[in-house]
């Protein structure tokens, strides 16, 4: 019975994070977008700071599930010999880690942005760059389907 109860679990926050990720992309691009085309416009409004918090808080939800998930999931594994498995290590070690650090440059690059930029075009330009480099950083540690150490399936 508990291990259905786990099993369930683990099938509802995997859906869930492989759901939000693209919600998650989205903002983030929006983000992007937008402070790309704002940056010569003179202005940093409300909505401009919504769009940016939206993406991080998305992002941020995306981390919690993502580390409950870690917990649940068979795909990671810290027995011994764990970093020599492709999939332990992706999960375990690989993933996480370049999520953080993209989710944290996020953080980062918001709260600079809105803190310590004081020029409108500071602002957005520090967002295009951190989001950015956060979205490569994102895009490349994604479970895809053809990373063959992956089993060639979604995370």
């Amino acid at each position: 019975m508990e291990e259905t109860g786990q099993s369930l679990l683990n099938s509802i926050l995997a859906h869930t994070h492989s759901g939000l990720r693209w919600v998650a992309l989205l903002l983030l691009l929006y983000a992007i977008i937008n402070a790309a085309r704002s940056l010569s416009s003179g202005r940093y409004e409300k909505k401009d700071k919504m769009i940016n918090l939206f993406a991080m808080v998305f992002l941020h939800i995306q981390l919690l599930l993502g580390i409950v998930l870690m917990f649940v999931s068979a795909k990671v594994n810290f027995a011994q010999g764990w970093m020599k498995v492709d999939l332990y290590r992706f999960f375990g070690m690989e993933h996480l880690l370049g999520m953080t650090i993209a989710i944290a440059l996020v953080t980062i690059g918001r709260s600079k942005a809105e803190k310590k930029r004081k020029g409108t075009r500071d602002k957005h330009k520090q967002i295009l760059v951190t989001y950015t480099i956060a979205l490569i950083i994102i895009l490349a540690m994604i479970p895809w389907p053809f990373r063959e150490a992956l089993g060639g399936r979604w995370g």
